[in-house]
């Protein structure tokens, strides 16, 4: 088994959070090692406790794994959310613009910055449409269609065609494959999706601002 380095000793916990300090350890060991290297049993051992302790709140590693997955689907909400309040400009046409480029730059940044937490997130999604990241993207296309600036027929099936380029770009970004500037290509993604939907009401988008935050 893996030794995740510095030992979380029972002290450190009061009695009754066991169930919080093994998500809390269960998070750290994702995020330096990814998904594949946690155990219950190490994380008790991690903890200070015996695995029989741990059992008694995780059926297995499958539950442990769920409640892990969730804590990186909140911190992905969280840098989605930090940036698009940032976006604080009058005009509602470039505010809904720059509102769906700080979508697309904090999954790519959540990605970057937290790669084991991030595909561990993602791939417990079991229903893509109903998931929180999701809604909040639909939220923002269809404030692009009330200002005018897409479509109402060019609406449908945004999400995908948004999702799949930002995902298949933090991909790219996270698994090194890639020589490209990541910082500047993902502008050109965002760019050309900003471009196309403006495109779709007959508008010639002047050019995006750079990140809001």
């Amino acid at each position: 088994m893996l030794g995740y380095g510095r030992r979380v000793t029972a002290s450190t916990y009061h009695h009754g959070n066991l169930r919080e300090a093994l998500v809390s350890a269960g998070v750290e060991v994702v995020r330096e090692h990814g998904a594949d290297a946690l155990a219950l049993r190490d994380l008790a051992r991690r903890v200070g406790v015996s695995h029989n302790a741990a059992y008694r709140h995780f059926a297995g590693r499958d539950d442990l794994l769920a409640e892990v997955a969730g804590r990186g689907a909140a911190e992905l909400m969280g840098t989605m959310t930090r940036r698009l309040e940032s976006v604080t400009v009058d005009d509602l046409v470039l505010r809904a613009r720059m509102r769906l480029a700080e979508v697309g730059r904090s999954y790519v940044e959540f990605a970057v910055r937290e790669p084991g937490l991030f595909r561990l997130a993602v791939s417990a999604i079991a229903d893509v449409e109903a998931s929180p990241p999701y809604l909040m993207l639909a939220e923002v296309l269809d404030d692009l269609v009330a200002v005018g600036y897409l479509a109402p027929e060019a609406r449908r099936g945004a999400e995908i065609a948004c999702w799949s380029g930002v995902h298949g770009f933090s991909c790219l970004a996270i698994d090194g494959t890639s020589r490209l500037d990541h910082d500047a290509a993902l502008e050109v993604l965002l760019t050309t999706i900003d471009r196309s939907y403006g495109a779709t009401t007959g508008q010639v988008a002047s050019p995006l601002p750079g990140p809001a935050a």
